[in-house]
């Protein structure tokens, strides 16, 4: 099947939900700490991030909607009042609780705490990291690209963040290499769907 998403959708027949995020997969997941410029700290997974460049290191992650109480979400807001933010590495250990920090709660609420997640001290930020996760990228806030508005009325706002200090948790180290099979990161797929990664292969390249 083929179809035009401006005129028809992402469900056209014999689609039965939105089918997008079925389409560009496995996407790895953008949990996002950041602090309000009042000091209340926000915690927010996004299945839309991603790393943009090697050198220098940035990231991105794009918030899809409003929050519930009006205006654009606390990451993108945050991360512009503050000017930083920080990655969190999200493995299948810690799946429920990066779940629990997708819930919509009020501005004022600490939402590393209601998800029972630990905190820890950033280095050349502000915004804690969550303890639980073995890696960790240290961002400052670069620009704010607004996307357009969907046909439903959605808007679009992706950040961008250049990464300024690098955790990694010794226990996921192999020979000197970050070692995938002992991270087990999370990916995000389609729908409700999730894959952990725990096993690899390598290819050579042809020069």
């Amino acid at each position: 099947m083929e179809f035009d998403p401006d005129r028809d959708g992402m469900r056209p027949p014999p689609l039965t939900r939105n089918c997008y995020n079925a389409l560009v997969m496995p996407r790895p997941i953008g949990w996002i700490s950041t602090l309000s410029p009042v000091g209340v700290v926000n915690l927010a997974p996004y299945s839309f991030f991603n790393s943009v460049s090697g050198d220098p290191p940035c990231v991105m992650f794009c918030a899809n909607g409003s929050h519930r109480e009006g205006g654009r979400k606390d990451s993108v807001v945050n991360a512009e009042a503050t000017g930083e933010f920080v990655f969190n590495l999200c493995t299948y250990d810690l799946r429920e609780r990066m779940v629990a920090t997708a819930a919509h709660l009020p501005r004022s609420v600490d939402e590393m705490a209601a998800a029972g997640l630990a905190a820890a001290p950033s280095v050349k930020v502000r915004p804690p990291r969550v303890a639980a996760s073995p890696i960790h990228l240290e961002c400052r806030y670069l620009q704010t690209v607004q996307l357009p508005t969907g046909p439903g009325g959605t808007e679009n706002y992706t950040v961008f963040g250049r990464v300024v200090q690098v955790h990694i948790s010794d226990a996921v180290l192999t020979d000197g290499m970050v070692d995938v099979r002992k991270l087990r990161p999370l990916a995000r797929l389609g729908y409700l769907d999730y894959a952990v990664i725990d096993e690899v292969f390598r290819m050579a390249r042809p020069d």
